[in-house]
């Protein structure tokens, strides 16, 4: 994969700020990696037209929205045609407690992080994941029982 825009050691630190805290003012960013606000703003911005910074989220806690349960699971279909794939994507795209969606190789063909509040909300999932799909093979859920590490940022 080749890459167009190469984060220098700035890019990297502005990164690294804005990761931790995306509230930040701009002169508090300028000023930690020694810039003024406005060659920081500029790359800033060319980091966000080169599609390096996707955007801006508030992360929030799970437990205290009443969504403490975090489900993995995984998924083993029988089809792997494309019209079964897009589907699927559909389906996944149009289900809220689907946080994370990853196609994986090896044995399982699909990975799903599940955020719901207890285990009958998962249940109704469970039905309605299973219910929409067509050609699963295998759905094994794992239950989380403690978040050891979360992250967002990335080790740049």
């Amino acid at each position: 994969m080749t890459r167009s825009f190469e984060p220098d050691a700035t890019d990297r630190a502005i990164l690294r700020l804005i990761q931790k805290d995306a509230a930040l003012s701009l002169a508090d960013i300028a000023k930690d990696v020694g810039l003024t606000p406005t060659p920081c703003w500029k790359r800033i911005r060319k980091m966000e037209q080169e599609g390096v910074i996707t955007g801006r989220v508030v992360l929030l806690d799970p437990e205290k929205v009443g969504l403490g349960v975090s489900v993995f699971v995984a998924i083993e279909t029988g089809d792997h045609s494309a019209p079964w794939i897009e589907a699927f994507a559909t389906t996944v795209a149009k289900m809220p407690e689907i946080v994370e969606c990853w196609r994986l190789g090896g044995d399982v063909d699909y990975l799903l992080r599940v955020v719901v509040s207890d285990m009958q909300a998962f249940d109704s999932f469970y039905r309605r994941l299973t219910a929409q799909v067509p050609s699963l093979r295998k759905v094994t859920s794992r239950f989380a029982m403690e978040r050891v590490k979360s992250t967002t940022a990335l080790p740049i």
